[in-house]
C-alpha cells in the first residue's frame, strides 16, 4: 500500500496530466483504498502523466517524486522552481526566480550573464561549481575542463527548474554545488497551432520581445520560439547588450512507448563591460564607467536528440545525444587597475581572447522496478560519455578598441570524459534507502605556445596531460510520515576536477601556471523534514554540513591583483529552510469557506539560510571563504486570483562577506535588503498586461566585486508590457 504521500503526488500529476498532456514521467501500477470502509484495494491501469506546455501555468509541487522517469530523487533534498507561481519574469531576474529557494547565493552584475553560488561553495561567476543543465544536457562552456555557464536558457521558455543538493554529482557528474536543470517548454497537445507574443519596455531604453508558436499535428507536436533583448543599460556608457535566440523541438509520438524529441538551439549575444569601481567612486556615483572599450561576444549553436521508451511497465529507457559549438570572445583593454580607469602606456593596446568548444556527448540512463522482500524497489544506472575540443588564440590589439591583433598565445584545449553510474531506492513500506555509486573518468590534454607579441615569434611553449579517475559514493534515506510529510537523510561525495583554468591554467605574462591546485573532493551531510500536508502550507527545512578538500579560490596579492590557489580546506554548515502559508487559504480550511475561489489565495512565504563557513590550512586558516553571508533569506507576499491576477511582492536580505577567501577589506560586500513588486492581470481572453517596480525602494548596494572592481547592481526600475496569445 502506498502512503498518502505518494498519492498526494499521483493526484497533482493527475491534474498536470488534464491540463497539458506532455509525457514526463510513467506511472506505474497503483493501489489505492478503496472507498469503503473494507481494506480491499482497487487497482487502476498505467497511466501516462504529462508535463506542461506554455499554455499552462499549473503550479506544481515543490518536491520532486522519489522516482521520475529514468531519475531517482529519493533521499536527496530536490527542489522544484516552478516559475508559474508568481507573474512572468522579465529579463531573467533570479533574485525574483529563487524568491522561494534557499540555499543560493545571486551575485549581481551589470552584464545580462548569469553568476550563482551555493552555501559558500566558491565563486559564483558562471554557476562555476554548480552542475548546469538544459533539459538534462549540460550547457557549460564545458562542464568538466571550463565549467563557466555564459549561456543560459531565457526565463519566458522554462516551465520549472530543478535544483537538487547533496546526491547530485552521483546523478549528474562533478561539481560539489548541486545541479540545477531547466526543464523547458514541451510542444501543446491540445492544438493544431497555437500563437504568444509578449513585448515589454522599461527603464533604460529596455526592449523585451519572446514570440512562440506550438501546437501537435498527428503524431508530432512543435514548439519555436525567438527571443529578443536589449537595453542601453544604468551605467553611464558601455553598459548596454543585445541578445537573440531562438529553439525549435519535435516530439514524435511513434507510439505510447515510444517518443523522439529533436531540440536545436541558436543564441547570440553581446554586451559592453563598463569596468568595476572603488568603494569611493561607488559611494560618489555607482554608475560611474571605467571601462569604455571592452566587450564581450557569445554563439552557441547546439542539437540534441532524445529517445524516450518505455520497454515495459516496469522498466523505461532514456537515450540523450548532443553536440554543438560554442565561443566566447572578448576585448579588454590594458593598463587598468581596481576600479581605476586604464592609464600609461598599456592603455593604448587591448588584450583579445577567442575560445571555441566544439562538444559531443550521449548519455543512456535505464530505470527498472523490481520487487522482493515484501517490498518494491527500482534500479536506476546510466554512462556518459563526453568529448570537448575548445581551441583558444589570445592577441594584443594596438589600440583601446582593436578587433584583432598579433597573436601572444594558442592553446590546443582537449577533454574526454567517460562515467558510469548505479542508484538503487530500496523500499520497506514507509521506509526507504537508495545508495549510489558514480565513477569518474576524466582526460584533459593542453597544449600551448606563447608569442612575442612584436615579432612574432614562438617564444615558451608548454604541454600537460592530466587523468582524473573518481569514485563517488551516497547514501539517501527517506522516511514518510502521516500527513503527507517526510523525514529525509543525504550523506554524498562531491567532486570537481582540476580545470583548465587551474593546474592546466594557460600561461601568461598576467597568469601564474599553479602547481599546487589539486582536484576538489568532499563529503555534503544533509538531514530534513518536509512535507504539504494541506494545499495550503509547505515547507522543507535541513541541517548540513559541506567538508570541501582543496577549494580552489582566490586571495588578494601584492599589488591589488588577486591570486588563484588552493586555498586549503572549508567547512560549511547550517540550517536551511523554506515555507510558503496561504493565509485566505487556511481560513477556509478551518471555517469551511471558499474566499479562495471568491477572491483569491494570498500566500506568505519565507526562506534562510544561516551559515557558519571556515578555512582550515594555509595563508587564509580560520578566515571565512568567499561569498559565504552568515545569512540569506527571502520573505514576502504572493496573491493569485484563479487564472486572471497574479501579484508578487518580494523581498531579498543578505549579510555581509568577501569575494575573496582572505577578507581582504578592498572586497568586502556589506549587506543589503532589496524589495521588487509585481503584476500580470489577464486583461481579456487573449491580453495579458503586466508590469514591475524592481528595487522598489531603490536600494544602493552590490553584490560582486571582480579583479576590476566593484560591480554596482541595478537601482530602482520598472518595466511595462503585455502578451497577445491565441
Amino acid at each position: 500500500m502506498k502512503s498518502r504521500y505518494y498519492l498526494r503526488y499521483f493526484a497533482a500529476l493527475m491534474t498536470a496530466a488534464i491540463s497539458a498532456q506532455e509525457p514526463v514521467v510513467q506511472l506505474e501500477e497503483v493501489a489505492v483504498e478503496a472507498a469503503s470502509e473494507t481494506t480491499e484495494t482497487q487497482t487502476l491501469k498505467t497511466i501516462t502523466v504529462y508535463g506542461e506546455s506554455e499554455n499552462d501555468s499549473v503550479v506544481q509541487n515543490p518536491f520532486l517524486l522519489p522516482v521520475e522517469g529514468t531519475k531517482i530523487f529519493a533521499g536527496k533534498r530536490a527542489t522544484v522552481i516552478d516559475l508559474d507561481a508568481q507573474p512572468k519574469i522579465q529579463a531573467n531576474n533570479y533574485r525574483q526566480a529563487l524568491a522561494l529557494t534557499p540555499g543560493l547565493l545571486f551575485s549581481e552584475e551589470t552584464t545580462p550573464l548569469v553568476s550563482l553560488g551555493y552555501r559558500g561553495i566558491g565563486e559564483p561567476h558562471r554557476m562555476q561549481f554548480i552542475q548546469v543543465m538544459k533539459d538534462g544536457i549540460p550547457i557549460h562552456a564545458d562542464p568538466f575542463g571550463y565549467p563557466e555557464a555564459y549561456y543560459t536558457p531565457p526565463l519566458d521558455v522554462v516551465d520549472r527548474i530543478e535544483f537538487v543538493r547533496g546526491g547530485s554529482s552521483l546523478m549528474y557528474g562533478a561539481q560539489p554545488a548541486g545541479a540545477l536543470n531547466y526543464i523547458t517548454y514541451m510542444p501543446d497537445r491540445n492544438t493544431p497551432f497555437s500563437f504568444r507574443t509578449q513585448n515589454v519596455f522599461g527603464s533604460d531604453n529596455l526592449v523585451l520581445n519572446y514570440t512562440a508558436a506550438t501546437g501537435t499535428l498527428g503524431n508530432v507536436g512543435y514548439y519555436g520560439y525567438f527571443n529578443h533583448r536589449e537595453s542601453e543599460g544604468f551605467r553611464q556608457a558601455n553598459s548596454d547588450y543585445s541578445l537573440n535566440g531562438g529553439h525549435i523541438k519535435f516530439a514524435y509520438e511513434v507510439d505510447p512507448n515510444t517518443r523522439w524529441i529533436l531540440a536545436l538551439d541558436g543564441y547570440e549575444e553581446q554586451h559592453g563591460e563598463p569596468g568595476g569601481l572603488t568603494a569611493q567612486d561607488f559611494a560618489r556615483n555607482p554608475d560611474k564607467t571605467t571601462r569604455f572599450n571592452d566587450q564581450f561576444r557569445l554563439r552557441r549553436y547546439a542539437a540534441s536528440l532524445e529517445l524516450q521508451h518505455s520497454i515495459s511497465a516496469a522498466t523505461e529507457l532514456s537515450i540523450k545525444t548532443w553536440g554543438g559549438y560554442y565561443q566566447r570572445w572578448s576585448k579588454r583593454q590594458r593598463g587598468g587597475g581596481f576600479g581605476t580607469l586604464p592609464t600609461g602606456a598599456a592603455a593604448n593596446t587591448n588584450n583579445i581572447e577567442n575560445q571555441e568548444f566544439y562538444t559531443f556527448g550521449i548519455e543512456p540512463r535505464l530505470r527498472h522496478d523490481w520487487q522482493a522482500w515484501g517490498g518494491e524497489h527500482s534500479l536506476a544506472a546510466g554512462m556518459q560519455f563526453y568529448y570537448n575540443h575548445s581551441p583558444r588564440e589570445d592577441q594584443r590589439g594596438l589600440s583601446p578598441d582593436a578587433e584583432e591583433g598579433s597573436t601572444t598565445m594558442k592553446s590546443e584545449r582537449n577533454l574526454t570524459y567517460g562515467s558510469f553510474f548505479v542508484e538503487n531506492k530500496f523500499t520497506f513500506g514507509r521506509f526507504s534507502m537508495t545508495p549510489g555509486f558514480r565513477m569518474e573518468l576524466i582526460n584533459q590534454d593542453v597544449t600551448t605556445q606563447n608569442f612575442d607579441p612584436n615579432s612574432g615569434d614562438p617564444t615558451t611553449g608548454r604541454g600537460k596531460s592530466q587523468f582524473d579517475p573518481q569514485p563517488l559514493f551516497g547514501l539517501g534515506i527517506g522516511y514518510d510520515l502521516d500527513h503527507e510529510t517526510q523525514v529525509y537523510a543525504n550523506v554524498s561525495q562531491s567532486y570537481r576536477t582540476t580545470i583548465f583554468t587551474e593546474s592546466l591554467v594557460v600561461p601568461t605574462t598576467t597568469d601564474p601556471f599553479t602547481t599546487d591546485a589539486d582536484p576538489n573532493s568532499g563529503w555534503s551531510y544533509e538531514i530534513g523534514y518536509r512535507g504539504q500536508p494541506k494545499s495550503w502550507i509547505n515547507w522543507d527545512t535541513s541541517l548540513f554540513l559541506i567538508d570541501l578538500d582543496n577549494k580552489f579560490g582566490g586571495t588578494v596579492a601584492s599589488g591589488g591583483t588577486v591570486q588563484l590557489k588552493n586555498v586549503g580546506r572549508t567547512v560549511n554548515y547550517g540550517w536551511d529552510g523554506a515555507f510558503q502559508f496561504d493565509m485566505i487559504g487556511a481560513y477556509d480550511a478551518l471555517n469551511g469557506t471558499d474566499n479562495v475561489s471568491r477572491i483569491g489565495s494570498l500566500s506568505l512565504y519565507g526562506n534562510a539560510t544561516l551559515l557558519q563557513a571556515e578555512i582550515h590550512g594555509g595563508s587564509s586558516d580560520g578566515m571565512v571563504p568567499q561569498y559565504a553571508p552568515d545569512y540569506i533569506v527571502r520573505s514576502g507576499l504572493m496573491y493569485k486570483f484563479k487564472d486572471r491576477v497574479k501579484v508578487s511582492f518580494l523581498g531579498t536580505f543578505v549579510d555581509n562577506h568577501f569575494a575573496t577567501d582572505d577578507e581582504n577589506p578592498t572586497r568586502a560586500i556589506p549587506a543589503y535588503m532589496t524589495w521588487d513588486l509585481t503584476a500580470e492581470v489577464k486583461v481579456t481572453k487573449n491580453f495579458t498586461a503586466m508590469a514591475g517596480l524592481n528595487n522598489v525602494f531603490d536600494e544602493s548596494y552590490y553584490s560582486r566585486v571582480r579583479s576590476d572592481g566593484i560591480d554596482p547592481a541595478y537601482g530602482r526600475n520598472f518595466y511595462i508590457g503585455g502578451t497577445i496569445q491565441f
